[in-house]
C-alpha cells in the first residue's frame, strides 16, 4: 500500500467534515510539509515518517469536527440507505417496552419550516375523542358509532355513522421485516407506488406509536424497499442534522418531491422528514395535557 493509498483508506474510514471546518487541519499539513526543508539533521524523520505522518494529517482533516456538531458520523460517511435503516431498527429495539393504558392519548408535537407547530393528542385505543391544536375535536368511536364526517350533507348533520376504533398505539402489527412489508402493502397505494410505500412507512413512524420490535421490523421492511438513497448532511423540519433516507423517483419525474426521512446520525432515531420535525412524542393521561 503506498501513501495515496493509505490516505483513501483513511477518508473512507472517518468520513469527511464541512469545508469551513478543515482550514485549521489544512494549516496544520501545510506546516508539516514546510518542515521538509528543514536543515538535514531532520529530513530524515519527514523521510520515513511521510506516510504515517500523512495519513494522521488527513485524519485530522477529514475527522476535524465532532459528529454531533457536523450531523453525520463515521458510521453513515458515504450513507449506505440499508446500513441506516438497519441501525435505526436496532436503536428502536433498545427502546424500553412499556405499553400506555387504554384511556391514555397519544401526545406528538410536530414542528415546520415556518415555525408552525402542529400539536395532537390521539386516543390510544381510539376509543376517546382527541384533540387537533386544542381546539378541534376528533371524535372517538364510541360502541361503534362517531359522529358524521363524510361528505358535507346538512341532513346528516349530528348524525352517527357506524365506525371502527383507530387506536394511535398499535401492538397488533408485526413485528418482522417480511410480515411488515406485507401490512405496509395492504395500505391503499402501498402495493403499486414505491412513495406511497414510504408515506406509509411516514405516518406508522410519525403519529402512531408502535411497539420497539414493530418499529425494528418497520425500519427492516422500510429497507427491502428498490430505490432507497441515503442523503448526507441534511436537517429536519427544526434544523436538526441527520441523515435522510429516500425513495426511486417514479418515471424519473423532473417535479418530484419524495418524502425524505431523517434519521439522527449519531444515535440513528427517527427526528421526522426534511419538511417537518417530531419534538416530541409520549402518552399523557388527558387530551390537551402537556408532558
Amino acid at each position: 500500500m503506498d501513501d495515496l493509498d493509505l490516505i483513501r483508506e483513511r477518508a473512507r474510514a472517518v468520513g469527511f467534515a464541512p469545508p469551513e471546518q478543515l482550514a485549521p487541519a489544512r494549516d496544520r499539513l501545510l506546516a508539516a510539509a514546510r518542515a521538509e526543508r528543514a536543515p538535514r539533521s531532520r529530513r530524515w524523520f519527514w523521510a520515513a515518517g511521510a506516510t504515517v505522518g500523512l495519513a494522521a494529517a488527513i485524519t485530522a482533516v477529514v475527522a476535524l469536527a465532532p459528529a454531533d456538531r457536523v450531523g453525520i458520523g463515521a458510521s453513515v460517511a458515504n450513507a449506505d440507505p440499508v446500513k441506516v435503516l438497519t441501525e435505526a431498527a436496532s436503536a428502536a429495539l433498545r427502546e424500553p417496552a412499556t405499553p400506555p393504558r387504554p384511556d391514555q392519548f397519544l401526545y406528538v408535537k410536530t414542528e415546520y419550516p415556518d415555525h408552525h407547530v402542529r400539536e395532537i393528542w390521539l386516543s390510544v385505543d381510539g376509543t376517546r375523542d382527541g384533540l387537533l391544536a386544542e381546539d378541534t375535536e376528533l371524535p372517538g368511536c364510541h360502541d361503534g358509532k362517531a359522529p358524521y364526517s363524510g361528505p358535507y350533507d346538512p341532513k346528516k348533520k349530528g348524525t352517527l355513522e357506524d365506525c371502527r376504533p383507530t387506536p394511535a398505539y398499535r401492538a397488533d402489527l408485526p413485528t418482522t421485516a417480511d410480515a411488515m412489508l406485507a401490512y405496509l402493502r395492504t395500505i391503499p397505494g402501498g402495493k403499486d407506488s414505491v412513495n406511497s410505500m414510504g408515506k406509509n412507512v411516514l405516518t406508522l413512524a410519525d403519529e402512531r406509536a408502535l411497539t420497539p420490535a414493530s418499529y425494528a421490523a418497520l425500519y427492516q421492511a422500510a429497507a427491502k424497499v428498490p430505490g432507497l438513497k441515503a442523503l448526507e448532511h441534511v436537517t429536519d423540519g427544526s434544523g436538526r442534522p441527520g441523515v435522510g433516507i429516500t425513495w426511486r423517483n417514479p418515471a424519473d419525474r423532473p417535479d418530484f418531491k419524495g418524502i425524505v426521512l431523517v434519521f439522527d446520525a449519531r444515535t440513528h432515531q427517527f427526528l421526522g422528514t426534511e419538511d417537518s420535525a417530531v419534538t416530541a412524542k409520549t402518552f399523557v393521561d388527558e387530551a390537551g395535557q402537556r408532558p
